[in-house]
């Protein structure tokens, strides 16, 4: 009998994997995504500076050039904000912020469309229409206009509770009621599919509850096209963030993410000091360019007609 291999093996000698590095866009965009994963997670301990800490900041040092320009100082390599923050090290920082929301609000979105795509398909009826209708009425408006009316309805609740405290859980919650219909209709799809299978039936003849066929049996068989539909939402997400702080309603100057930096920088794009948004405007479309990609690339890959 031939000896059995383990997940790592299998993994390397699966489709996906040859798919993978038969791209050379892919890889390189998952190599591109990855440094900004790792710049983010360990911006406290590679970035230049501290762009939060006090200590660190002297307006002296604001609106500093790049350190290839005339002016610049090698200490800060993109030059510096309107405060005095290393833009180098704020961007690391802002991507810290902006990939948290986005993977936050993903996950929240996931976890709501797809348990109600599920119900939706499994039960069907009155309860399938009900959350149908639902879903209809949110895709007639734009995800940045629900992300705004959830956000101002949020504040206006909660009160005078300062933003920089809020503003992180306010903002996932936001996005992530903005996505949840692109997984619910994904899943509810799928599940109606499902629920007429041999396997589904024969759980139901031995007795199994209908919540547990859902999570143990339905659920695995439908998570492909969730997976492509969390990475390109990915993307997505960090964008709505970038624009809902660009508008004045996300995270804080204090805590900056990307938009923030981008909001700040064009007060003086037009005075000379362009690298404040340009450099943070690029790291987003780059950013955001990469998951598109590897969003793209695994469509392509979890499509059994494209093998």
């Amino acid at each position: 009998m031939a000896p059995r291999l383990g997940p790592l093996r299998r993994a390397f000698d699966s489709d996906i994997w040859y798919s993978f590095r038969r791209s050379r866009v892919t890889v390189l965009a998952a190599i591109v995504t990855a440094i900004f994963f790792l710049a983010a997670l360990f911006a406290p301990w590679i970035a230049p500076h501290n762009p939060f800490d006090l200590s660190q900041i002297s307006l002296l040092d604001s609106l500093l050039p790049p350190a290839w320009e005339a002016g610049g100082d090698p200490n800060y390599l993109l030059g510096t904000d309107d405060q005095g923050r290393d833009l180098l090290s704020t961007i690391m920082y802002g991507s810290r912020i902006s990939l948290a929301v986005g993977f936050a609000s993903v996950a929240l979105a996931a976890a709501l469309g797809i348990t109600l795509g599920l119900v939706a398909g499994y039960v069907g009826g009155r309860t399938d229409s009900i959350i149908m209708r639902i879903a209809d009425v949110q895709l007639t408006f734009p995800a940045i206009l629900i992300a705004l009316l959830i956000d101002g309805s949020v504040h206006a609740v909660i009160g005078n509770v300062p933003r920089e405290k809020t503003a992180f859980w306010v903002l996932t919650l936001s996005i992530g009621l903005s996505f949840w219909v692109q997984y619910a209709r994904t899943v509810r799809g799928s599940t109606l599919v499902e629920r007429n299978k041999e396997y589904v039936q024969a759980a139901r003849l031995i007795g199994i509850p209908p919540a547990l066929i859902m999570l143990r049996h339905v659920l695995p068989n439908v998570m492909g096209p969730v997976l492509v539909i969390a990475t390109i939402n990915l993307a997505l997400a960090i964008i709505t963030e970038a624009t809902l702080s660009f508008l004045g309603v996300g995270i804080p100057i204090t805590q900056p993410s990307l938009g923030t930096l981008i909001r700040i920088g064009q007060d003086f794009l037009f005075s000379g000091e362009w690298w404040i948004t340009i450099f943070p405007g690029a790291a987003l479309a780059i950013l955001v360019l990469a998951v598109n990609l590897l969003g793209d690339w695994l469509r392509d890959a979890l499509n059994p007609k494209l093998r």
